[in-house]
């Protein structure tokens, strides 16, 4: 003897379709294995989708109507005349109850809505206030007020940073920087997940400053029940062997003896490109906190683009670690006034 669908749903031959919705709403709810522990909710949760499926499609329960269980598996004569004639109409093993529970319900993860409230009253209960199905129409949709509740309860993952370390150059004239991400992104079932590698295209700008972000958002890893996080960049420089910056301006130390600082010299600067060279001429006596200022060879002004900082050099004095008597002599009758 086959199975009889009306019953598995407690209800009797001749249920209208609103019936054998709110039949299955019900009993769905009370048998999910999210919810319900209890042994054998699972495969109760299975039989009462595989009746559902059966009795909400009209050619399927006309056909379960009159030849029962076999007669959908093709085990008596069908519409079509022969043995197997109605199998074509239904197979148990194609019946993923989670799916149906979900095209009923209208929603990538309806059943977190019901199960989120604090009177929650476990299996059989209340579900949260929902025990008389408000806000639900009848055609397995969500109304307004419920999607819009649905949609309050997912957050979003935090964001997720990263660092992405630049070179002086690469601000100096603007560069393209291509950064692999991995994540989890949702399979079409909306439950299960799977490792997916993403390319983030960044077009860094001329001048932009350390600590500057870049976001896209909603790239994090996915899943059904939140909002996935924003991924941010933070640019940082990358530790430089000639020059630091100080917003738009460089700041280059020049080495120079005690002698080029008192006599004056002239020194060659470098510059970002390596091709320019600015030469700077020390003619004042130079001391430990003096600085010569070289305009132009800066970076980019990000709110004026067009024009660009400058170099600032410093010095750093190298004293002799000795001086003969002969030499203190020479230099304090130098040095009297």
């Amino acid at each position: 003897m086959g199975k009889d669908y009306y019953k598995i749903l407690g209800l009797s031959k001749g249920s209208s379709d609103d019936d054998i919705k709110k039949a299955y709403r019900k009993l769905a709810l009370k048998y999910h294995p999210d919810k319900n522990k209890e042994a054998g909710a699972e495969e109760k949760f299975k039989s009462i989708a595989e009746a559902y499926e059966i009795l909400s499609d009209p050619k399927k329960k006309e056909i379960f109507d009159k030849y029962g269980e076999e007669g959908l598996k093709g085990g008596v004569g069908g519409p079509s005349g022969g043995p197997g004639g109605a199998g074509q109409y239904f197979s148990q093993a194609n019946v993923d109850p989670h799916q149906t529970f979900r095209m009923f319900f209208g929603g990538a993860d309806p059943f977190a809505m019901f199960f989120s409230g604090e009177d929650d009253e476990g299996p059989g209960g209340n579900f949260g206030g929902f025990g008389n199905m408000g806000g639900f129409n009848f055609g397995g949709h969500p109304s307004q007020h419920q999607h819009s509740q649905m949609q309050r309860k997912k957050t979003q993952d935090p964001p997720i940073e990263h660092e992405l370390y630049v070179t002086l150059e690469e601000i100096a004239s603007g560069t393209t920087k291509k950064m692999k991400i991995s994540r989890k992104v949702l399979n079409p079932d909306n439950r299960t997940t799977r490792s997916e590698d993403k390319v983030l295209t960044i077009d860094i700008k001329p001048g932009w400053k350390q600590g500057t972000k870049i976001t896209f958002p909603r790239e994090g890893d996915q899943s059904a029940t939140t909002i996935p996080a924003d991924i941010i960049f933070i640019i940082k420089d990358k530790p430089h062997s000639t020059f630091r910056r100080e917003g738009a301006d460089l700041i280059y130390t020049a080495k120079i003896t005690l002698k080029d600082a008192l006599c004056g010299t002239t020194i060659n600067v470098p510059t970002l490109d390596p091709n320019r060279i600015r030469k700077l001429q020390l003619n004042d006596v130079i001391k430990p906190i003096t600085e010569k200022r070289l305009s132009g060879d800066g970076l980019p002004n990000t709110k004026q683009p067009t024009t660009r900082g400058d170099i600032i050099v410093k010095f750093d004095i190298k004293f002799p670690d000795a001086l003969s008597k002969e030499q203190k002599e020479t230099i304090s009758s130098t040095l009297r006034n």
